[in-house]
């Protein structure tokens, strides 16, 4: 006797459909889906915050629940924000296996060609070279350029992301003259962009680390620095979370050259914005 098909005893959800999904559903198909957008919104009320605890944990739990519902697309998204998180917090084992599950779920889903992949293998390369593998990152920024030269316009800062971190890593092995032009790059993108002057800071700090490995000599430093600073002090700059999050960046440069009180200063700052005062 022939075996029953499951076409011999189903009855169709639907007259009108073709009865696939009902008969032969798929066993990877999504149980349900991540609400991503309201959990960005809830990570960026803790970073605000400076709760990188309780960021923590509610990335971990979505990561966890994303899995059980088998919502892989859901799930990318949740690890590329631990990505940043852990980088945020010195966290390599988790920013390290957030890297490796984002890359394997950028692999399942065929959509390394898309802009929005690209963007999370930029967030995965930036890791890797915060994690200490600029090699790595390196040829993960090549993908990420692959995309970005022919998918978005010459002045997308997120051109100018890319070129400001895989700068950091040609840096930091030494290829001193090709970082600097990548850093020339992206401040000229972030110049065509307003209300950009956090992130021409971070440029000009990353300019002073450069100039300082290349043995340029203190002067050349400082003047980057002072420039990071006159941009943090213009009115037009945004004061917000990110914002707050740049001056604690800049206060540890600046600590870390000697220049205390204004370390002291923009940490203080920083204080103030994270308390919502």
């Amino acid at each position: 006797m022939a075996a029953l098909d499951a076409f011999d005893y189903k009855e169709p959800a639907c007259p009108l459909c073709d009865g696939k999904d009902f008969y032969y559903p798929d066993p990877d198909a999504p149980a349900g889906r991540v609400p991503v957008a309201q959990v960005i919104d809830k990570l960026d009320g803790l970073l605000a915050k400076e709760d990188n605890a309780g960021a923590k944990r509610l990335l971990t739990y979505w990561a966890a629940e994303a899995q059980a519902l088998r919502d892989k697309r859901g799930e990318l998204s949740v690890q590329s924000e631990i990505m940043g998180l852990a980088r945020k917090t010195g966290d390599r084992d988790w920013g390290m296996a957030a890297v490796e599950r984002g890359l394997a779920l950028i692999d399942a889903l065929g959509v390394g060609g898309l802009v929005s992949a690209a963007t999370i293998l930029l967030n995965a390369a930036t890791t890797c070279k915060a994690f200490g593998d600029p090699h790595r990152a390196l040829a993960l920024y090549a993908r990420v350029e692959a995309v970005y030269e022919t998918q978005l316009p010459a002045n997308d800062l997120q051109r100018a992301g890319l070129y400001n971190n895989k700068a950091t890593a040609l840096a930091e092995i030494g290829r001193f003259e090709e970082a600097q032009q990548l850093y020339a790059r992206a401040y000229a993108v972030l110049e065509q962009n307003p209300h950009t002057e956090p992130d021409r800071a971070v440029t000009k700090l990353n300019l002073a680390d450069l100039l300082a490995a290349a043995g340029q000599g203190e002067q050349a430093v400082e003047e980057k620095l002072k420039e990071a600073l006159a941009l943090l002090d213009d009115p037009a700059a945004v004061r917000d979370g990110y914002y707050a999050f740049v001056c604690r960046k800049a206060a540890q440069a600046f600590g870390y050259y000697g220049f205390f009180r204004i370390r002291k200063e923009l940490d203080e700052r920083a204080d103030r914005l994270y308390a919502g005062t």
